[in-house]
């Protein structure tokens, strides 16, 4: 049977959607290459047309989901949008009740750091990015101290949304989000 020009392109990022909202939601871990096909509509044998491994889905998941952020970033700078917006929209109940959705980093953060040293590699390089980004919207410090800032707001928010995720109390959950987006805008503006 004969495709349409560019449909490998249209189902390889078929499956990298499908793929990368099962692993924020369920985690990696949990996510059978089975489940991620069926859910595309496709057989289990189409799968390794476009990907080696399942561990090459993970590393295209992270570098394409964690891409997608950075450029809502570099957006938001272009724009002029203030770095306290970004803060407040991570740290909210929506972004916390929808995982799928959400950012990779808060979904996926505690099992990257037991995958291997590629897909560590290619993680850590897109986190890096962000924070650089992050660091451009801190208005006043040495690029030192921006970054400085910017990997404690980083880090304030990805804990503070896996924490709010975790807990079975919603009134904690809600000050979870509000002290944390508190805090890091706190850390922003400081002088």
């Amino acid at each position: 049977m004969r495709y349409d020009k560019g449909h490998k392109d249209e189902t390889r990022r078929h499956i990298l959607d499908v793929a990368s909202a099962q692993f924020r939601e369920s985690g990696i871990a949990a996510v059978g290459l089975a489940g991620i096909m069926s859910e595309a509509g496709l057989t289990n044998g189409a799968f390794y047309t476009h990907f080696a491994s399942k561990e090459d889905l993970v590393r295209e998941v992270l570098n394409d989901a964690l891409t997608r952020r950075e450029e809502r970033h570099k957006a938001n700078l272009e724009n002029g949008i203030a770095l306290e917006t970004t803060i407040r929209e991570y740290l909210s109940t929506r972004h916390r009740d929808h995982a799928g959705n959400g950012c990779p980093t808060a979904a996926l953060v505690a099992e990257i750091a037991r995958h291997p040293k590629a897909t560590r590699d290619a993680f850590t390089g897109k986190v890096a990015d962000i924070i650089g980004l992050m660091a451009e919207q801190i208005g006043q410090g040495s690029a030192k101290e921006r970054r400085r800032k910017a990997i404690a707001i980083y880090s304030t928010m990805v804990g503070a949304l896996q924490l709010a995720r975790a807990v079975n109390d919603k009134k904690l959950s809600d000050e979870i989000l509000e002290n944390a987006a508190e805090a890091a805008v706190t850390i922003a503006s400081e002088r």
